[in-house]
């Protein structure tokens, strides 16, 4: 296996003072660490690869082993050209798979074209990981891995296939197998987002029956009590333009689910407040938080100052398209959390820069890497690898 240098480290601490509810006023800051610059993929994962007790970092073909971030490979390293084209990665999950005790890897290419596949933790043995067929393709920008109300306790995958249906899949008996199958939308009702280039997907309980539905920006897929009773009920709704991860949760707290989401190729971070219409017809109001930045192809939806209330973090995708493609595709690689901030005038969202040249993929990852119990972001595109460490004291 071929020898690394240490990571470039960089060390940003950006301080904003915030105040949510009732809490008391304080700082958050955040250290920034660049893994890599190369291009390695525009997913990302965490886990404790190596069973060392530290949470790694997964891009593609290559994980980083915290805490100094030597990088060591998954499969052979190829090299990707950003002004010209795409990596071979677009989402990375991190699971035990074949229920060793070692986390491996899901790694999905580019939609609709490619296989999904499983990268086998070859553990103390070491070298490369041997790799596995999980699905044929995966259509739709924004595949999910989740949980499902009747599924168990492990996260499944949500994504559509051959341009055709909307499924969720699971491991069989055998874990070198390839996933199973459940049809959410059928082959005569085929649905909208199940196109190779689709853009918007996510799971949500939308309609408040506790059960965890599947969003497409079009509307909703409705789960049913046996998620593996399919096709599911499919409910038209209006969750605006072309968009990333969809996001549900009751941003204003009146008890009925809202929808967050963010234009992956446009200009725009929404959010879009449930309202019973005439016939008690569910309805969506749209709500502009942000249209200062273009290509916001990621997104995530967290807590990232404690305060009990979910905030968004998102950001933009360098070149998306190149260094021509969509709008403003040079500006800079900026990373954001929008602060959730609820008030019996209304809903206000306090955006805070996090980083201006990094940016997101089109999946990122946002949890407690070095167990502080405080958020990290952690992000890889054609900007590089980057970690993004939390530090929070009281003013």
């Amino acid at each position: 296996m071929r020898r690394f240098p240490f990571a470039i480290v960089l060390v940003l601490l950006i301080g904003v003072s915030v105040y949510s509810g009732n809490t008391q006023r304080r700082s958050v800051e955040f250290v920034k660490t660049v893994l890599d610059r190369e291009f390695r993929s525009e997913g990302v994962a965490v886990a404790d690869i190596n069973r060392d007790g530290r949470l790694d970092v997964i891009a593609g073909r290559v994980w980083y082993e915290a805490p100094n971030w030597k990088m060591h490979e998954i499969a052979e390293v190829q090299r990707f050209d950003a002004a010209k084209g795409y990596s071979d990665s677009f989402v990375n999950f991190a699971a035990d798979i074949n229920r060793d005790g070692w986390p491996d890897l899901i790694r999905i290419d580019m939609p609709g074209t490619h296989p999904v596949v499983w990268h086998e933790n070859p553990g103390k043995n070491g070298g490369y990981w041997p790799v596995h067929l999980l699905f044929r393709n995966a259509c739709n920008e924004s595949p999910a891995f989740t949980r499902l109300a009747g599924t168990g306790p492990m996260p499944v995958l949500v994504f559509a296939f051959d341009d055709s249906q909307m499924a969720w899949y699971e491991p069989g008996k055998a874990p070198t197998e390839p996933f199973i199958s459940y049809p959410i939308s059928t082959s005569e009702h085929k649905g909208p987002g199940r196109w190779r280039y689709s853009h918007g997907l996510g799971v949500g309980d939308i309609n408040g029956d506790g059960r965890p539905d599947v969003l497409v920006k079009e509307g909703y897929w409705e789960a049913p009590a046996d998620p593996r009773n399919g096709p599911w009920r499919f409910v038209p709704a209006d969750f605006g333009e072309d968009c990333a991860q969809i996001e549900v949760y009751d941003v204003d707290g009146d008890g009925l689910n809202d929808v967050v989401t963010t234009s992956a190729h446009r200009i725009g971070v929404w959010w879009r407040k449930q309202r019973r219409g005439p016939n008690n017809v569910r309805e969506f109001v749209p709500h502009t938080i942000d249209e200062s930045f273009s290509q916001s192809h990621a997104l995530v939806l967290t807590d990232i100052n404690g305060d009990g209330l979910k905030d968004i973090v998102t950001g933009k995708r360098f070149w998306a398209h190149g260094p021509t493609g969509d709008i403003n595709p040079d500006d800079p690689a900026v990373i954001y959390w929008y602060e959730l901030q609820r008030s019996r005038g209304g809903v206000r969202w306090i955006r805070h820069r996090v980083d201006d040249d990094s940016g997101v993929g089109t999946q990122f990852v946002v949890m407690d890497i070095n167990g502080d119990r405080r958020p990290d972001i952690i992000t890889s595109n054609k900007k590089g690898v980057f970690v993004f460490l939390q530090k929070k004291r009281d003013n």
